[in-house]
């Protein structure tokens, strides 16, 4: 998009920055990088302070705290989105593997406490052995504990009628993640309104997403994908409109810009066309 200056601003832990994230930012072309992170960070990049400059824009994920300060400072700051907890909706028929459908769950779940994996199925029985694979997996991962409060406070399990109607179910969600773990999910997807990122078929990991598989992995949350996108190019580019008139085009609007203004009672943009015709 041509960006003049990327700024990176990251919480530094024992006053290090990972060297892994310290060569993705220098591939990346970061021009300068800042050991702070949180509200505090975003507070400091919208004003500027004596040591960190004031930013046009502030893109990126963050805890709730980053995501109640960007929407405080939006209109100071430009932002991205107001991200909220992950979330991930997977719709499985009798086709889908439930072992492969639970450990996406899982892996959704194990972000954060908040983070909400919901299962869509038309077959009870598919629902049953995905269930009874949640159970068993999430006791195998290093952050047990959080995905565990993450499935008692928002785990879900929707018995749909068929796939048309879990379609509409995702659509009335507008998921973060759509999984389209079925038979034929590009048949599906003509159906799909509203999701930040869909993934086709059961080779098509989330977890592929969120590393390696190529498109932003910043995408909208809390049913925001009703209405916005995953972040991209075109959220580093303006457009700027461009009024060029002739004198014959001057001559040909300037009785109907007249009579707008004139209606509006704002004789001075009637007279400024007025004056020159």
């Amino acid at each position: 998009a041509g960006v003049g200056e990327i700024i990176m601003s990251t919480p530094a832990v024992d006053g290090r920055i990972h060297p892994a994230l310290l060569v993705a930012a220098d591939l990346a072309g970061v021009s300068r990088i800042f050991k702070i992170g949180g509200a505090q960070a975003i507070a400091a990049l919208a004003y500027g302070t004596r040591t960190i400059p004031k930013v046009d824009k502030v893109v990126g994920p963050g805890n709730r705290f980053v995501a109640e300060a960007k929407r405080q400072l939006f209109g100071v700051v430009g932002i991205d989105s107001i991200a909220g907890p992950s979330e991930l909706v997977v719709i499985a028929d009798d086709s889908a593997n439930p072992a492969w459908v639970a450990a996406d769950l899982v892996a959704q779940a194990e972000h954060d406490p908040e983070a909400r994996p919901i299962l869509i199925s038309p077959s009870a029985k598919t629902i049953r052995r995905v269930a009874r694979e949640v159970e068993r997996q999430v006791k195998t991962i290093e952050r047990r504990a959080i995905a565990e409060r993450a499935f008692r406070r928002h785990g879900t399990k929707i018995k749909a009628r068929n796939l048309d109607d879990a379609c509409r179910k995702a659509n009335a969600i507008a998921p973060e993640h759509l999984s389209l773990q079925v038979r034929n999910p590009r048949r599906l997807l003509a159906k799909i309104r509203h999701a930040g990122a869909i993934f086709l078929g059961s080779c098509s990991a989330v977890a592929l997403g969120d590393y390696i598989a190529g498109p932003n992995h910043v995408l909208p949350t809390g049913g925001t994908a009703r209405f916005s996108s995953p972040l991209g190019v075109w959220d580093f580019v303006k457009a700027t409109s461009l009024i060029d008139t002739t004198p014959g085009g001057l001559q040909r609007l300037a009785s109907m810009v007249e009579t707008i203004a004139r209606t509006e009672g704002l004789t001075g943009h009637a007279e400024s066309v007025k004056v020159r015709v």
